[in-house]
């Protein structure tokens, strides 16, 4: 007999059923977009989204105590504010969003209306290769480029993909690849699949995978989930990783 009443997910999210309560909202798929499921499923990722940037103020907090630069990823090396936003008109911005790309994922939504946009790629004086750890970034909105037509650039991205698609679905791009954060020529952007009416998203990094699932393991990391073959990465990332909120 099919569910029909939301079953106390964020009740259960916040005594500390993340990873299951993530695994049940994933296999409802589209139906939490249904009015007995939609208003529980959004509190969810509003409240996974409040926790990941409270990470990542955390983060940020303790990289800069400790030295770390965050800048572009190219020669200059110019400065960058590593947390932007959200903006005032989040929710207009996400509402174009469904109307230029369809259905977008309820934990994007609320990354994108909680958190804002994020760049942690820079310089670490006790870790020297820290950019080839892929730090976290995740650039959605553009806020970093106030006078940017990031809506332009965006629909242009999906006309770009409805004439050579491939066969594979569009894919909203959000950050650098591994290779071009460490000023690397490299592959793709990481992107986001779209059209997705579920609530967790599909971010499409090395691999495929939920969009939170990725988060978990970029917090566990520190915000530098990738081993950059130096060992002194171990001793930056744990003490950046400790005591962070769970998502």
């Amino acid at each position: 007999m099919p569910v029909t009443t939301a079953p106390q997910w964020l009740k259960r999210y916040i005594e500390g059923e993340h990873e299951v309560v993530w695994h049940e909202l994933r296999q409802f798929g589209a139906r939490v977009r249904e009015s007995a499921f939609a208003s529980e499923a959004q509190a969810v990722c509003d409240e996974m989204a409040r926790r990941a940037r409270s990470n990542i103020e955390v983060i940020v907090e303790r990289l800069v105590a400790q030295g770390y630069r965050f800048h572009q990823n190219d020669e200059d090396q110019a400065l960058v504010q590593p947390l932007t936003g959200p903006v005032a008109d989040a929710d207009r911005f996400v509402g174009w969003m469904e109307q230029t790309f369809g259905p977008v994922p309820m934990a994007v939504s609320s990354w994108v209306r909680i958190v804002g946009d994020v760049w942690l790629v820079g310089t670490h004086p006790d870790w020297e290769s820290s950019a080839a750890g892929d730090p976290l970034v995740m650039e959605i909105f553009g806020a970093r480029y106030p006078g940017a037509d990031i809506r332009g650039y965006l629909a242009d991205e999906l006309e770009q993909w409805r004439d050579h698609p491939e066969g594979r679905p569009f894919q909203l791009p959000v950050a650098p690849d591994h290779l071009h954060k460490n000023n690397i020529s490299g592959g793709p952007p990481y992107g986001i699949v779209l059209p997705d009416a579920c609530a967790d998203a599909h971010i499409v990094t090395d691999a495929g995978m939920p969009f939170v699932s990725y988060l978990r393991k970029v917090f566990e990391r520190g915000g530098f989930p990738r081993w950059s073959g130096d060992n002194r990465q171990w001793v930056v990332t744990r003490s950046l990783a400790d005591g962070l909120k769970p998502i």
